[in-house]
């Protein structure tokens, strides 16, 4: 599937980003004590041989055509040394592409100096070197820079905690004027090659910049070396005290693997503890019905009896949290369906969702499987529906994949608005899923406004001097 913009699509793509200017990013903050993780530092099949040249030639590098004499003495082009290091060294190539930016600016520069590339990675140049110091001169070269930039941090890897003169994770040390502790080898490395606040910073920002990754509102994540299951909403992350509080939500199909580092561009809020349409009880005695972020507590114990839910399901709850679902309006004898029903038109044969007296349209039977598998569907007259106000029909949820019949362009659902893909790139980069892609009526899709398009990448802020 191809998801390009067709006409129309541009032309409200124009007016988005005309508004950017209002919309509220979601800002990574930079932690010292954690740059990456050590997966992306190792992760030496991130990309291919191709891939890293088209890189070079997205950015306008000059290295994109540059080709010299690589260690084994064999010519090759700068991204056949970069990809051919990496694979030798099990470093990520991006990490050699960072790094070759933080040291020298290479990656976007077009007409670099001799010296830029004889000192590609900055490897055996301290603060009070000369570069004609006779004793680091072994280390002059483009590939031979790259060879043991890479070389040296897989020997870090392997060697790091037998020894006691390179940094370490779990120790604090003061960079310039800030206490750092690593928290993990790949961290204490880069403080090891480069011991300054600001450079590691820079190669942070220059990864977030190029190689980070900022998913929108109603994305589902899971982080790759633990359990943890988040939920982003408002530009935090929620985390799901329980699988039970999750699968109650959403499908695992919907789930994104991130890195420990990818989680860490995000605050963490409020956790979502209990299933939805939990029933606790708090300290009071009263019993609360969850939904989604709220609770709604029962008038008195007869109307639980009376609309039918099982003494058994409630659990024991404490303030702090039921304090963590905002209260709405309690459950009456007048209250009706408080979890839903689904009823038929038995006449015109139309589905409506009925919850607190308000019925819902159903414009598709897609919904049914989507979210009532679990509900009967009961057929009453049209009388007995007149008796309910109609409200906006059934939408989806956010976190959904869909496009539309006339047109390619896949859409994200986040707070409510559809916000288009660009580009399989994008789509890919982020993780989502093909089979996840939901086909529907360009009717329903219209019952979402169109939100800000969806890229790779996200707001950082600005890079410091080294």
């Amino acid at each position: 599937m191809k998801l390009k913009l067709p006409k129309i699509m541009r032309i409200l793509a124009i007016f988005v980003l005309s508004q950017l200017l209002f919309v509220n990013f979601v800002f990574a903050k930079f932690n010292p004590n954690y740059i990456i993780s050590d997966q992306e530092l190792t992760d030496y099949s991130s990309m291919s041989l191709s891939q890293v040249q088209k890189f070079l030639e997205d950015k306008g590098s000059s290295l994109a055509y540059y080709a010299t004499i690589d260690t084994d003495g064999l010519g090759r082009t700068a991204s056949e040394i970069i990809w051919r290091v990496a694979q030798s060294y099990k470093i990520s190539p991006k990490v050699l592409l960072v790094t070759l930016q933080k040291e020298q600016s290479l990656v976007t520069t077009a007409l670099p100096t001799q010296k830029q590339l004889d000192w590609a990675t900055g490897y055996g140049v301290c603060d009070s070197c000369s570069l004609s110091d006779p004793t680091i001169q072994k280390y002059k070269g483009f590939a031979t820079q790259i060879d043991y930039a890479a070389g040296w941090k897989r020997w870090f890897l392997e060697n790091a905690l037998t020894l006691s003169w390179v940094k370490l994770p779990g120790v604090t040390y003061l960079i310039d004027t800030y206490q750092v502790t690593p928290n993990n080898l790949a961290t204490a490395a880069f403080y090891t090659y480069t011991p300054h606040y600001n450079g590691n910073y820079n190669f942070w920002k220059l990864w977030q910049d190029w190689f980070g990754k900022f998913f929108p509102d109603g994305t589902v994540l899971k982080e790759a070396d633990g359990t943890s299951i988040w939920l982003l909403q408002r530009g935090l992350k929620r985390q799901f005290s329980s699988y039970s509080a999750f699968i109650s939500r959403y499908s695992p199909d919907k789930l994104i693997t991130v890195s420990k580092s990818e989680l860490e561009n995000y605050e963490t809020g409020t956790p979502i503890k209990f299933p939805d349409y939990s029933l606790l009880r708090s300290p009071a005695g009263t019993v609360y019905l969850l939904v989604g972020d709220t609770r709604r507590g029962f008038s008195s114990n007869e109307v639980f009896r009376t609309i039918g839910f099982n003494p058994d399901e409630v659990m024991d709850a404490t303030w702090e949290d039921l304090n963590l679902y905002v209260e709405n309006d309690p459950i009456t004898m007048q209250s009706v369906y408080p979890t839903g029903a689904l009823l038929q038109d038995k006449v015109s044969g139309g589905v409506y969702f009925v919850e607190n007296g308000i019925k819902k349209p159903l414009w598709a039977k897609q919904f049914l499987t989507l979210y009532f598998a679990n509900k009967k569907i009961t057929v009453v007259s049209p009388d007995e529906l007149k008796k309910y106000p109609t409200g906006e029909p059934v939408r989806f949820k956010d976190g959904e994949l869909v496009v539309g019949q006339t047109s390619p362009t896949v859409y994200f659902i986040s707070n409510g608005e559809r916000r288009p893909i660009p580009s399989e790139q994008v789509f890919n980069g982020l993780g989502f899923k093909w089979t996840n892609i939901i086909k529907t009526t360009d009717k329903i899709l219209s019952l979402h406004p169109i939100g800000s398009i969806i890229y790779l990448g996200g707001a950082v802020e600005t890079t410091v001097n080294n």
